[in-house]
């Protein structure tokens, strides 16, 4: 039963095939709408995680996409329980979060100059798209960091209590315009009701996972009346027949997409190399109740403490985690470095793998604009 669940949750994650969402920009779109987000990050000890996500899901992927569909206004850029992209279509449930930005309930996004966001807002306003490098620079010639001044601070709040909005990225470099200009005409911009939210949240997990956790389905929600909202938005789609609970030993009960799982096929034995942030990863406990792969990012932890390497990806071979990777990618020689190669203690056809993961380190060199690949490590 567990290898089927597995299954059913790679196939909704879009990771059995790389044909599910389409070829080109719309399945670019395909994917993040169906995902519910792509989170976006900031290190690039390789091609940077929002890109290698929709690389991972789309065979033709290219790193203009996301610009590309933000300037057709189908994507926009906000917090989903981190940095993210997320459907257009699905922008007013951004709005709770924005307005409690702007009402002062967020802890964070207090120290503020309210005459400085004015001043940053009617100069966007009035200029049109303009950078962080664009902005008055006075934090910088009085000394401190422009990056955490008080221009940036107002910058960030007027983001994200939804006045700017990011209307394109220059490699990581963000270009801010007014949000009357980056949103489509017919946006809805009704404020969702707490149950309205919550059956968002339910639904976007559902679609995207088919098979989650309670505690997956409130990730980073706190509050009792979300706790509640949610119950009895789950209660109610068992009553249904729509979701089927499963309790697996020793672990939290597993809550199944019911018609999915009477369709569900067996995945290919391809192999992934996944980044740390995808989607199907970040839910760590219910990553080692599905997978019984215990996954931790090492960039995070002192040098002399790393077991699997600064930025060790995570391979996926058919439906299930077989090991972990540690890969740097040096640009200006145009060369991936293998550094480490960890094997998880999991049954493996070593004569069918690795074959298959040196073909898959080939085509990851080329999405890192790689065009050597130094995999010393790896033998058979």
């Amino acid at each position: 039963m567990i290898s089927q669940l597995r299954q059913l949750a790679l196939s909704k994650q879009g990771l059995s095939t790389q044909e599910q969402f389409g070829v080109g920009l719309p399945a670019t779109l395909n994917a993040i709408e169906h995902l519910g987000y792509v989170q976006i990050d900031t290190l690039s000890v390789v091609e940077r995680a929002h890109h290698h996500v929709l690389w991972s899901r789309v065979a033709d992927y290219d790193l203009h996409h996301l610009n590309q569909l933000i300037s057709e206004q189908q994507v926009f850029e906000y917090w989903y329980h981190a940095a993210s992209y997320l459907p257009m279509r699905d922008y007013r449930y951004a709005l709770p979060n924005m307005m409690a930005v702007r009402n002062g309930e967020s802890r964070y996004h207090t120290n503020v100059e309210q005459h400085l966001m004015a001043e940053l807002l009617a100069r966007v306003r009035g200029e049109g798209p303009l950078r962080l490098r664009d902005f008055d620079m006075r934090d910088k010639l009085k000394g401190s960091w422009w990056s955490w001044g008080p221009s940036r601070r107002a910058l960030d709040k007027l983001f994200m209590q939804g006045d700017l909005m990011v209307c394109g990225r220059n490699g990581m470099e963000k270009v801010y315009d007014i949000a009357e200009r980056c949103l489509p005409e017919d946006i809805d911009l009704s404020l969702p009701t707490l149950r309205d939210y919550a059956v968002y949240l339910f639904d976007t997990t559902l679609k995207a996972h088919g098979v989650f956790t309670w505690k997956q389905l409130l990730h980073l929600k706190t509050g009792k009346p979300m706790r509640d909202t949610m119950r009895e938005v789950l209660d109610e789609r068992i009553d249904a027949g729509v979701v089927t609970a499963f309790d697996i030993a020793d672990a939290a009960s597993l809550y199944v997409d019911s018609k999915a799982l009477e369709q569900v096929s067996v995945t290919n034995a391809a192999v992934k190399i996944l980044s740390p942030f995808d989607n199907v990863l970040i839910h760590r406990e219910r990553l080692s109740t599905l997978f019984g792969f215990d996954y931790r990012m090492e960039c995070y932890v002192p040098a002399a403490k790393r077991v699997f390497g600064y930025f060790s990806l995570p391979i996926l071979y058919a439906d299930k985690f077989v090991a972990r990777i540690d890969c740097k990618a040096h640009r200006a020689e145009q060369r991936l470095e293998v550094l480490s190669l960890n094997l998880e203690d999991v049954m493996l056809d070593r004569d069918q793998f690795f074959p298959e993961l040196n073909k898959q380190l080939q085509r990851f060199a080329n999405f890192n604009n790689c065009t050597l690949l130094d995999s010393k490590v790896i033998s058979y």
